[in-house]
């Protein structure tokens, strides 16, 4: 695991012991994806993500950030863990490759970004706008949300992985590629061996393996 990755786990609410920890040791986080291709004017003008952290994670991110102690974790109260998040996130692309083609698609900063804590887990909410919009009938735009080393595991959600916005072109829809290995099958084997299978620079690459990659078309008029 690299340091700047160790550091935005740390950012995220992860006990700041952990760096000092052999690579064994460190956590593994599962996060569930939602995103939301943003339409105006017949182009792809960004994402709005939403990613939704594991309940082992979440315990241990929101420790602390109840500054008031009703029980609730607010908006105000996370805020500033999420400016830190944001922050860390520009180091890794937000771990979100856009593509046109085999052209990269750059976004500009995020945002309207915010955390959120509902249902015992936390959700990080926020847009990566474009710094070119992609007309809506190119052929090709795609996009995929993952960490290369794997140490964090991005999935899209099984009810509402990849929505369009308002704006959408009729005709317009995403697809959701399969990838070479079976997530959920490697999530299985890896708590059977208490988290030791993806952990450590050694799986430099391996979140490759597991990305998925969404693909936008639209019917030409």
């Amino acid at each position: 695991m690299s340091r700047a990755l160790g550091r935005w786990l740390l950012a995220l609410g992860a006990a700041f012991a952990c760096l000092s920890l052999p690579a064994a040791a460190h956590p593994h986080v599962w996060v569930t994806v939602e995103t939301t291709v943003l339409y105006d004017g017949g182009k792809i003008t960004g994402l709005k993500h939403k990613w939704t952290f594991d309940d082992m994670y979440t315990a241990m991110a929101i420790q602390g950030l109840d500054t008031n102690g009703d029980g609730q974790y607010s908006r105000e109260e996370l805020k500033e863990l999420a400016q830190v998040n944001i922050d860390g996130l520009k180091e890794f692309g937000y771990f979100t490759q856009a593509k046109l083609g085999k052209a990269e698609v750059k976004a500009k900063p995020p945002i309207d970004y915010y955390l959120e804590y509902k249902d015992n887990l936390l959700s990080l909410h926020f847009t990566l706008p474009f710094e070119q919009p992609v007309l809506a009938e190119a052929q090709g735009f795609n996009f995929a949300v993952f960490d290369e080393s794997f140490f964090i595991a991005f999935d899209f959600d099984k009810d509402n992985p990849v929505q369009l916005s308002e704006g959408a072109p009729q005709g317009c829809h995403a697809n959701i590629g399969i990838p070479e290995n079976e997530l959920a099958e490697l999530q299985k084997l890896n708590e059977s061996f208490g988290g030791q299978l993806t952990t450590g620079d050694q799986n430099a690459g391996m979140g490759l393996g597991y990305a998925k990659t969404v693909t936008l078309g639209c019917k030409k008029s």
